[in-house]
C-alpha cells in the first residue's frame, strides 16, 4: 500500500512539474481571456475576431491563434523559438522587491517589463492607421500580459525570481516551487472549484467592484499580494522581518486560503482586459 501511494504521489508530481513555456498556466490565462470576451461590447468583439482572422500574419504556425483564448497563450508558446523571441522573455514579469518602496518605473528598463509593455499594447491598438499586423500582434501580447500583471509573483520578488528559487511542496506533492503552484495546481483548482463558475456575464455593479485602476496600480495590488499574502501565507516568514525563506510547504489549509485570493485575480484580469478591449477597438 505504501508503494502504491508513493507511485501515486509521483505520478502526480510529474503532471505538476513546472512547465516553463506558461504563466499562470494555459488553464489561468485561457480563462481570462473567456471572460473578457463574455465581457466586451458586440462591436469590440466584432473587431477582435476581424483582427484574429488575420493570424497567419503572426508567422507562427506552430503557435496557432484563432481565438482570443488562443491569443491568451501565444505569448508563452513563441517561447520555444528563442532565436526569434527571445526579447521578449523579460516583458512576462516585472521585479518589484517587496521589503522596498513600489516603484513602477525604477524597475523597467527601457520598457522591458510588463507594465509599460500593456501600455505600449494599448497604444498600437487604439490607433487604427498602425498594419493589421502590428495592431494584432499587439492584441494577443494585451490579451496575455493583463493576465501576467495579475499574478502576484509576477510583480512581488523577495530575490528569489519571483518565488522560483523557494522550493515548494504542494499538499504531497514534492519539488515544484513557489512560482509555479500560483501559476499552475493553485490556478487550476481555484478555477475549477469555483462556484459560480468565473466565465459568465458580470453585471454592471459586479464590474465597478473589480474593472478599475489603471496598470500602475494592477502592478501594485500584486506588489503587495506577494508581500503581504504569498510569502508569510505559503512560507511561515515574513519576507521583510522573518528571514530568507528556501521553502514552502503548502497545507490543505493553506491551499484553501488561496483559493479566493486566485480567484479574484482572474475576475479582475479579465474584466479589466474586457474595459481596455473595449477602450481600444469599441
Amino acid at each position: 500500500m505504501m508503494r502504491g501511494w508513493a507511485a501515486a504521489a509521483l505520478a502526480l508530481a510529474a503532471m505538476l512539474l513546472p512547465q516553463p513555456v506558461l504563466a499562470w498556466g494555459a488553464y489561468g490565462h485561457r480563462t481570462i481571456a473567456e471572460i473578457a470576451l463574455d465581457n466586451v461590447t458586440p462591436q469590440t468583439r466584432a473587431r477582435i475576431a476581424a483582427l484574429i482572422a488575420d493570424n497567419a500574419a503572426l508567422g507562427t504556425p506552430d503557435c496557432p491563434v484563432h481565438s482570443l483564448s488562443d491569443a491568451s497563450v501565444w505569448p508563452d508558446c513563441i517561447r520555444h523559438d528563442r532565436t526569434r523571441w527571445a526579447y521578449t522573455f523579460p516583458w512576462h514579469y516585472q521585479t518589484e522587491p517587496v521589503c522596498s518602496p513600489y516603484d513602477v518605473k525604477a524597475h523597467c528598463a527601457n520598457g522591458n517589463c510588463v507594465s509599460a509593455q500593456i501600455e505600449r499594447d494599448i497604444y498600437i491598438l487604439k490607433n487604427r492607421k498602425l498594419p493589421r499586423a502590428q495592431r494584432l500582434r499587439a492584441l494577443v501580447f494585451l490579451t496575455h500580459f493583463v493576465g501576467d500583471i495579475h499574478q502576484p509573483l509576477h510583480s512581488g520578488d523577495d530575490n528569489d525570481a519571483g518565488g522560483n528559487r523557494v522550493k515548494a511542496d504542494y499538499g504531497i506533492v514534492p519539488g515544484l516551487n513557489l512560482h509555479w503552484v500560483w501559476d499552475g495546481p493553485l490556478a487550476e483548482r481555484a478555477i475549477s472549484s469555483a462556484s459560480p463558475a468565473l466565465v459568465h456575464r458580470f453585471s454592471p455593479a459586479e464590474r465597478a467592484k473589480l474593472d478599475g485602476g489603471t496598470v500602475a496600480d494592477w502592478g501594485r495590488e500584486s506588489w503587495e499580494l506577494a508581500k503581504r499574502f504569498v510569502y508569510p501565507e505559503d512560507t511561515g516568514k515574513d519576507p521583510c522581518t522573518g528571514g530568507k525563506a528556501t521553502h514552502a510547504k503548502l497545507t490543505d489549509k493553506q491551499i484553501e486560503a488561496a483559493l479566493p485570493v486566485i480567484r479574484k485575480r482572474i475576475e479582475q484580469a479579465g474584466l479589466r482586459l474586457a474595459r481596455v478591449l473595449d477602450e481600444s477597438l469599441g
